[in-house]
Parts: structure tokens; sequence; C-alpha cells
């Protein structure tokens, strides 16, 4: 498992790497990377949305959020939501940052049917690194994190892939991508421990695995300062997960809708 671990951490390294060596090849000026190709430094935007996704597992059904959005991009520091990052600088038109976040994957076991008598899953606060390459074509990132909370002991590694069409006031952004996610961050959140199996519910621990997640982001501009956006998404599990008795689908669609105030 460790040895695992240790080569994909590597990858992401490896991966970072090369996007540098090609933005260099390509000679650009070092800036720092924008989440937000059409965001300005400087800006602070408020907004509020909703979030709704379809939980993995059994019984549980779907899972809605409030969603409060304060976000900030700076030179050297920008935030969204529950993920900040502090810019390190570009070569060319690949951007490097290191990224702190809050993911909130845990759950009661109250939540459903199937997670009762489960111990608490908690949440965890991750730590890493991400780059992000700007082509023609589309721009691709690359991020790695590590649950730095201690909760799961996870890693993930993170590759997508978007592009961006503009048509008046509409923004477009199909994007494409895969989430690796450690055996230690699987075990965790999908594996059934000694004392919690039930004639219902099978021990398992949980082995790494890769999701496939693809979707669409819009965004309309009322006026230059207000804007509401869309984000359409579905998520295919891989077998680390699909392969738990506490999860009965193998893909997951989601949607956030929201509104945003610029200044």
């Amino acid at each position: 498992m460790r040895n695992t671990l240790f080569r994909f951490s590597h990858l992401a390294c490896a991966a970072a790497l090369l996007a540098s060596g090609a933005a260099h090849a390509q000679q650009g000026a070092a800036q720092p990377a924008a989440a937000d190709p059409d965001a300005q430094e400087g800006q602070w935007a408020l907004g509020a949305g909703v979030g709704v996704e379809r939980s993995p597992y059994a019984g549980y059904g779907n899972k809605t959020r409030a969603l409060p959005l304060l976000m900030y991009n700076g030179r050297y520091f920008r935030f969204a939501g529950t993920t900040a990052d502090l810019k390190l600088g570009a070569l060319g038109p690949v951007g490097f940052t290191l990224r702190a976040r809050y993911a909130d994957d845990g759950y009661d076991g109250s939540d459903a049917p199937i997670l009762n008598g489960m111990e608490k899953r908690k949440g965890g606060f991750w730590l890493g690194a991400s780059a992000m390459w700007r082509n023609p074509w589309a721009d691709l990132s690359l991020e790695w994190l590590a649950d730095a909370s201690g909760n799961s002991h996870g890693q993930t590694v993170k590759l997508q892939a978007e592009h961006r069409f503009t048509a008046g006031r509409f923004t477009l952004a199909p994007y494409l991508g895969v989430n690796w996610m450690s055996s230690d961050y699987v075990d965790y959140y999908f594996g059934v421990r000694q004392n919690e199996v039930t004639a219902q519910r099978r021990a398992y621990q949980g082995s790494s695995t890769a999701n496939l997640v693809g979707g669409l982001r819009t965004d309309y501009r009322f006026t230059q300062s207000q804007s509401m956006f869309l984000d359409l998404r579905m998520t295919h599990y891989g077998s680390g997960i699909t392969d738990s008795p506490l999860v009965d689908r193998s893909n997951s669609p989601s949607a956030r809708i929201g509104y945003l105030y610029r200044f």
C-alpha cells in the first residue's frame, strides 16, 4: 500500500514537471495562474447557491447543501469556497500553487439504514499542490492532496481537461477528468471494519481506485458585476468504491446553481 501511494505521489510530481517543461519550451512570460481566466487580480465576489448530489451510499438519497460563497483573487493568494491557493508563479502558461481545502466527505451512522452501526466518518482538511497548463485546445489541471487532518490518511490525484466557449453573455465550459483515490481514503469512507459487520453488511477493506468525472459549467452575466452559474456533473465510481457493501450504484449525478456579485 505504501509503495502504491509512493508511486502515485511521484506520478503527480512527474506530470507537473512535464507540464512545466512544455511551458518553458514555449518561452511564455512568468505570471501567476488564475482559477478563472476572466477573474481580475484583487477582485472580491459574494454569492449564494445550492448543490444537490446523489450519494453513492445505499439508501442515502440526495445530499442537498446551501452554498454561501466568498471569493477573492489576488496577486499571490486566492480562495473560493473551501479552497485556498498560494500562487507560486508560472512558467509560460503553466501556473503552480500550494493548495489547502476542506472536504466534507464524511457521514454519520444515522444518515442511511446501511450505515446504522457504522462509526462516524469525518471530513478532512487537505494540503497539497496544483498545476494548470493553459493552451488553445484545453486547460489541463493536475492536483495532488493529502489528508492533513489525519482522519483517513489518504491521498488524491486529480487530472482534468476543460475548454471554455464564450457566446455573448454566456460562457460554457465542458470538462472531463479522472480522480484517483488511495486505498487509505477508500477504506476510510467505504470500508467496513470487523466491529461494524452485520448480517447485511460484510467486512470490506477498500483498495485504491479511479473515478471518471465529466460535466458542463455555464455562466451567464447580467452585468459586469452580476452573474448566475450552473454546474452539471456525472461521476462514475471505480471498482474500489462500487465493490463496497455500503454502495449500490456506480454513477452519481450532481448539480450546483448560484448567484455571484463581483466588486
